[in-house]
């Protein structure tokens, strides 16, 4: 199972849909970029095509020539990319099974981390791997929570009461789901709700810091990983 845990004293980098501020998200132009930065997971959106197909884009919608299948992309960490861990983010439900037969393909179980929004998702990958690392995302997309677009005035406002109760949520999260780590919106990071999964031996992500003073602040909470849109913002904020 692969170790989230820092490294040197610092989080470990994940890119955000490869490093989307360097190239197309969800392609492997951004995952070629975000390994060129010298990320240590790559992270990307997993959905199925009308035929089935598993895909790594967004939402179908987002669907495109560049979009590569979940096969060509796991191919890539294992042609081009041997040190870099896959970190997948499902956005289908009732295909844990098919993702991890296709990581058990590739040799990537032991490397793999996958998270997902629905408690489903991590109990039902847990029961087909014990290999892979697998984490609980919060808040869901369900509570209206957001920090972007016409609504991140109210978003940042939820996000600001979630802050307060995040600590108590954890425990909670991790019993109900039996995941092994934890992806916490950046807003909701704060020592005590990291404590709260150190506690129980979960590491925490952050997710998606884009900004070198937020990156500090969870840096100093103590999160084990963060996830940037744009990997060369710990060059430029954190010190080794």
């Amino acid at each position: 199972m692969i170790a989230l845990t820092r490294r040197d004293g610092r989080p470990l980098r994940i890119g955000h849909r490869g490093a989307a501020t360097l190239a197309p998200e969800n392609t492997l132009a951004s995952f070629r970029a975000a390994r060129d930065v010298g990320v240590d997971l790559i992270e990307f959106d997993v959905v199925a095509a009308r035929d089935g197909e598993l895909l790594v884009a967004h939402a179908r919608a987002d669907v495109n020539a560049d979009t590569p299948t979940l096969e060509e992309a796991l191919g890539f960490f294992v042609d081009e990319a041997a040190q870099v861990g896959p970190h997948l983010d499902l956005k289908v439900k009732g295909r844990e099974r098919d993702v991890v037969a296709a990581l058990r393909r590739h040799g990537l179980e032991e490397r793999a981390f996958i998270s997902g929004l629905h408690r489903e998702t991590a109990r039902a990958v847990r029961g087909q791997s014990a290999s892979i690392r697998v984490g609980i995302t919060f808040p869901r997309a369900l509570l209206g929570v957001s920090d972007e677009g016409r609504r991140a005035p109210v978003g940042r406002a939820g996000l600001r009461g979630l802050r307060r109760v995040t600590p108590r949520v954890v425990p909670w999260l991790l019993r109900s789901t039996e995941a092994t780590a934890i992806a916490l919106h950046h807003r909701l990071v704060t020592a005590a709700s990291v404590h709260a999964a150190h506690a129980r031996g979960v590491p925490v992500v952050a997710w998606t810091v884009d900004d070198s003073d937020e990156l500090a602040r969870v840096d100093a909470a103590g999160v084990d990983a963060v996830v940037t849109n744009d990997p060369r913002i710990f060059t430029s904020t954190l010190k080794a």
